[in-house]
């Protein structure tokens, strides 16, 4: 089990939902549920398996940049969309929590056991809806370089004029904006959905429509959770996403602690 003193000692609310009644926290029980992931990683370091699944995708994409240049102007949206379908792809690592927090034994197997939720078919749909996210996002990212920086460009530069020009200038300010929007957007959803799937038998509309009661009931320390969440998958992309194969576990892990303090 996860030492008494690293679990996240949140405040009873009032606040009741279909599918369960929602915690208040403060910004130390994030610190908590950080505290407790970290905990789970280093039982079982799950940064060899990922490393596993990252750098294939890492290696397709830069192959494609390139070998094609029409890809190029979409790296960075692509890098930052991972974030959209970072809550997805921790399916096994809040899995790897739960059953330690069962147990008080973790196991490589265990991420496994995703497939034998009892909502895993509602687990796909919520899944289904960030892919379909993160495909807008790059359509509107593709879509917005069309009509700023890709009036200028060439193919032989398609990210000449990024800095030096108003289209290029334009198309960052908006591209930041319009990323922000489907992140908060991502956070809100799936801040607790997924965890919450694997533990209940419920649906996906009740699952997202008390993640989104939970980051309403907590604005402060969802915001900075949220926070915690951007800036460790920025510092882990800087170099090569090395730095991805730590922070994304525990990232995970202290997700499925910190629905398991905002949710009764």
């Amino acid at each position: 089990m996860v030492h008494a003193q690293t679990q996240p000692i949140f405040h009873e609310g009032n606040a009741t939902s279909e599918g369960g009644q929602i915690k208040k926290i403060s910004v130390g029980d994030v610190k908590a549920a950080l505290q407790a992931g970290y905990d789970d990683f280093s039982q079982r370091p799950s940064h060899a398996v990922f490393l596993g699944l990252l750098y294939p995708l890492l290696c397709f994409v830069l192959l494609a940049a390139v070998t094609g240049r029409d890809l190029l102007p979409l790296i960075y949206p692509l890098i930052a969309g991972f974030s959209l379908v970072g809550p997805f792809a921790a399916l096994g690592l809040y899995e790897m929590s739960r059953k330690r927090e069962e147990t008080g034994e973790m196991h490589w197997r265990d991420a496994f056991g995703v497939f034998r939720a009892a909502a895993f078919s509602q687990i796909l749909v919520l899944g289904m809806l960030l892919l379909l996210l993160f495909s807008l996002w790059i359509l509107t990212a593709l879509l917005l370089y069309t009509y700023t920086l890709g009036t200028i460009a060439t193919p032989e530069a398609p990210l000449a004029g990024l800095f030096t020009t108003s289209e290029g200038w334009t198309m960052i300010m908006a591209g930041n904006a319009l990323g922000a929007v489907f992140s908060v957007l991502v956070f809100a959803i799936s801040a607790v959905s997924f965890p919450m799937l694997l533990d209940r038998h419920v649906d996906t509309p009740t699952a997202v429509a008390l993640s989104l009661k939970v980051v309403a009931a907590n604005p402060r320390a969802m915001a900075y959770w949220g926070f915690v969440i951007t800036a460790g998958l920025f510092l882990g992309f800087l170099p090569l996403a090395v730095g991805l194969a730590v922070i994304f576990p525990i990232l995970g892990h202290a997700t499925w602690h910190i629905y398991r303090a905002t949710v009764k």
